[in-house]
């Protein structure tokens, strides 16, 4: 048989390990399914005749190159940085691999050898990166063998809670990595080209900068702007552009809130707080606020942000508790945002019976025949319950589809690759359709930024 091997049995992993099992009779496999966890990868392999779980840390060498010799390709879940061992093992010992992730440096530093070895080493082939990567290129590629010109591209992408599961003032829950949440837009001023126009937005101003955004049948959405979208110049062969936007989904009014505890220092992760364990929340909010010896740790809170007491934004943060004297920090030298984290959780964590719901919207605006058009793409998914999540299944499912197109050598490109290109998107998006991931397009009036521009 051939053997697979997952590394990484996390959240994003169900779908990917269900699809591989239902394909291992017709298709001759056999999982491996290795986590430093073992209880988490045998609940996702259950009682199969064509799966193992195993326990292994990538961290220990010998374990990690046992389980990487013995595959036919690689699956790599685990987190970014923990990729590149697990990849010079496969250079080594000459397997393909798969990951959702950015190509970090380290990773793009083994093209060479991967060209050279005839090996694909295929990354960002998730949902963000991944799914958007591959719609956006198949609108792209078909504009541009029509004769058309791109001229505007935008793309968001959010993982939110389903409409069902959305009973709180924020319209918001954890759905995949809190720390990533809290920690978003951090490091450095969002970039992007507007009308031909490099335009920044610095970490303090992000959250004040959205867009609106329709979807049919789920009605209205904000996004901020990711850090860099002008890296998708090249990466999409989108050199000549004029309008190039990524930004991340949420339900309006979210990050109206949100900057607010940008702005008093909550998301900060640079420093620890001393006696942090000792807190209550209603002393780690005070610690960002001056000294007062009348007013309430409320009051001086409001006027610091110039929130009424009628503002629905002062609902939201009096809803996550976050004036309690009585609930505890109890984190040691905790950063800021580990704290803020631990707050956010009590009230943002899914509950047994909430589904998740990931939102992608695309715009395209080209040039054709001496005219300005524009194609709006959307795509929802809504995920079945706390296990097969929809994040799980738009990362999942493409990763594995990709695998078993290169271990049937229907992807045989070398090299350290993103699924930008016909021979890999096309198949896969064929076969999500048959999952329920589908794009829905239509034509509107192109107006880009400048309306009178036409």
């Amino acid at each position: 048989m051939r053997n697979i091997l997952v590394i990484g049995s996390g959240k994003s992993a169900s779908y990917l390990i269900k699809y591989l099992l239902d394909k291992s009779e017709t298709e001759n496999l056999h999982i491996t399914v290795g986590d430093l966890n073992i209880v988490n990868a045998s609940k996702l392999t259950g009682e199969h005749k064509n799966a193992t779980a195993i326990t292994l840390d990538v961290f220990n060498t010998k374990s990690r190159e046992d389980a990487v010799k013995t595959a036919d390709i690689v699956i790599s879940m685990l987190p970014a940085r923990f990729h590149i061992e697990v990849a010079k093992d496969c250079i080594t010992f000459r397997k393909n691999m798969v990951t959702a992730s950015y190509v970090s440096d380290e990773m793009q530093a083994l093209d060479g050898e991967a060209k050279s070895k005839g090996l694909v080493f295929m990354n960002e082939i998730g949902v963000d990166p991944g799914i958007d990567h591959m719609s956006a290129m198949q609108v792209i590629d078909r504009i541009e063998a029509d004769g058309g010109k791109l001229i505007l591209f935008e793309s968001f992408t959010g993982g939110l809670v389903a409409p069902e599961s959305d009973n709180n003032l924020w319209n918001y829950k954890f759905t995949w990595n809190p720390r990533n949440v809290v920690l978003a837009g951090q490091g450095s001023a969002a970039k992007f080209l507007q009308e031909g126009t490099y335009k920044y937005i610095p970490y303090n101003r992000l959250f004040r900068r959205t867009e609106f955004l329709e979807v049919d049948g789920f009605g209205r959405f904000e996004a901020y702007a990711n850090r860099d979208s002008l890296k998708y110049q090249d990466i999409y062969g989108l050199e000549d552009i004029k309008t190039l936007y990524r930004g991340t989904i949420r339900r309006v009014g979210f990050s109206r809130a949100w900057n607010v505890f940008a702005a008093l220092g909550m998301t900060d992760d640079s420093y620890t707080i001393d006696d942090s364990e000792n807190m209550s929340y209603r002393d780690f909010v005070n610690s960002f606020l001056p000294y007062s010896p009348t007013d309430s740790v409320e009051i001086k809170f409001r006027h610091a942000l110039k929130i009424d007491q009628d503002d629905i934004v002062w609902d939201k943060f009096e809803e996550l508790d976050i004036f309690s004297p009585t609930k505890m920090v109890e984190l040691k030298k905790a950063t800021p945002a580990q704290i803020l984290q631990k707050i956010l959780m009590d009230s943002w964590s899914l509950d047994p019976t909430d589904k998740d719901m990931i939102v992608m919207y695309h715009k395209f605006g080209y040039k054709l025949n001496g005219k300005k058009h524009q194609i709006d793409a959307t795509m929802v998914t809504l995920g079945e319950d706390q296990t097969y999540t929809a994040m799980a299944k738009t990362v999942g499912l493409p990763v594995a589809i990709a695998a078993m197109a290169i271990l049937n050598k229907k992807i045989t490109t070398p090299g350290v690759l993103r699924p930008i290109t016909k021979e890999v998107y096309e198949p896969i998006l064929e076969e999500l359709e048959d999952f329920g991931i589908v794009f829905n397009e239509k034509k509107v009036p192109y107006l880009g930024y400048n309306s009178l521009n036409i």
